[in-house]
């Protein structure tokens, strides 16, 4: 298995139904320096996913419209691509760490910038 790359050197994926918090995640994570695309929901980060091989983080909402939801698709992210990263995130729902898919990560709503690159950084 491939060793996962530090999150510096990759892109991140942030995949969020709100548009209004997927664009504050995505500035967020921009003016933090790192590479951002984005997915407004799980469907169409799975075919991010596929269309590109330099995601090294996806940053998921756990509540999304469409065939999945965000732990569904950290499941499918895990077995397809266990070198990414992932963290979950929500407002509505609690997860322990342990309970997110490839030894990722949940940061809940609100969160500020410096959770989120924490948890990059940490997940496994």
């Amino acid at each position: 298995m491939p060793a996962k790359s530090a999150p510096e050197d990759s892109v991140i994926l942030v995949v969020e139904d709100d548009d209004l918090v997927r664009l504050m995640a995505v500035e967020m994570l921009e003016d933090a320096g790192y590479d951002v695309v984005e997915a407004r929901h799980a469907d169409e980060a799975w075919l991010v996913l596929h269309q590109r091989s330099d995601i090294g983080v996806v940053f998921s909402d756990v509540d999304m419209p469409g065939t999945m939801c965000g732990v569904m698709l950290a499941e499918r992210v895990s077995d397809a691509w266990p070198d990414i990263r992932i963290i979950l995130t929500s407002g509505r729902q609690r997860f322990a760490d342990r309970a997110v898919p490839d030894h990722g990560l949940f940061v809940a709503k609100p969160y500020s910038v410096s959770q989120v690159i924490d948890a990059i950084h940490r997940a496994d």
